[in-house]
């Protein structure tokens, strides 16, 4: 199944990937903070994308917005998909792109992704999101650091007046460069690629496993970090690069060398990625996809209990 969907990738990179101009950026950095969000909110280029998720309470956007964002929350808008028997999957390309272009998104735009900020699973969501745009070839994409709880942190403005934004064409190009297939993950051991579980570490060593992981254990050869260290909760910000960088020493992983990064469902996985990626600037960094969710139900895969 997810050969049919990377061969429809291709696909629709082939017919669009001619079309599909690049924003000009209005910053070249992951992260921006909310001094920066305020003097360029008023930019006609510049599409906010509040992704904070419902609550028992409602919408939390509903309840106060950044002025002019739209709105996709991440568990309802479709940024994830099930495909086939793996929850959590990148949708077909032509699916998420047109979910994109609903938001008001087209290739000229730069977007600034908005989370909740309260914690790094949370901010999971944005750099699922921000992954999601890079893989569909769109570079002008930026998450705003610490996300709506930054922006109230400081004392920034809210709206509660809802955007109806109106629907454009966003051509992707794909680049299968950046996410990683269970055929990549079983031979990246004999070709020297690095392999990093962003889980719990108790998930890590087979203590505890998610509900939608058929075996416990972790994929032979792999080096733990947490994605929770990717983040600092209280300050509710990204860490710096050169923290990664001793997160990475520490696992004996190499700075510059290939990596694929993985967790249960490409949710964890991708904060892992973002930091490797686009903080530290290790850009030899993939992202697999389908993770442990995948990779445990063929039963032709080992899994291991790491000592």
């Amino acid at each position: 199944m997810r050969s049919l969907i990377l061969s429809a990738a291709a696909a629709v990179a082939i017919v669009f990937g001619g079309a599909a101009a690049q924003a000009e950026r209005l910053t070249e950095k992951p992260l921006v903070d909310a001094a920066w969000l305020s003097d360029n909110l008023d930019n006609p280029s510049l599409v906010v994308v509040d992704i904070r998720s419902l609550t028992k309470e409602g919408s939390p956007y509903d309840a106060g917005h950044i002025p002019g964002a739209v709105f996709a929350p991440y568990g309802k808008f479709g940024w994830r998909a099930k495909v086939g028997d793996v929850v959590g999957q990148l949708p077909p390309v032509d699916v998420i792109s047109a979910r994109i272009g609903s938001l008001g998104i087209d290739n000229d735009k730069q977007v600034v992704v908005v989370p909740a900020g309260q914690n790094s699973s949370d901010f999971g969501s944005a750099t699922r999101v921000y992954w999601t745009f890079k893989v569909l070839g769109h570079d002008a994409v930026t998450i705003l650091d610490g996300g709506q709880r930054a922006w109230e942190a400081v004392g920034k403005p809210v709206s509660t007046d809802a955007v109806a934004p109106q629907t454009l064409a966003f051509n992707a190009n794909f680049r299968p460069e950046l996410l990683a297939t269970a055929d990549d993950v079983a031979k990246a051991r004999e070709n020297g690629v690095a392999l990093v579980d962003a889980r719990p570490s108790a998930q890590f060593r087979g203590e505890q496993t998610s509900p939608v992981v058929a075996r416990a254990g972790a994929i032979p050869g792999a080096v733990n970090i947490e994605q929770s260290a990717f983040y600092d909760d209280q300050k509710g910000q990204f860490v710096a690069s050169d923290v990664i960088s001793g997160l990475v020493e520490n696992a004996g992983v190499s700075k510059d060398g290939d990596e694929i990064t993985y967790c249960n469902t490409g949710h964890w996985a991708s904060v892992a990625w973002f930091g490797l990626s686009e903080v530290m600037g290790n850009k030899n960094t993939r992202m697999y996809d389908g993770s442990m969710t995948e990779w445990a139900a063929d039963p032709s895969r080992d899994v291991v209990v790491p000592e």
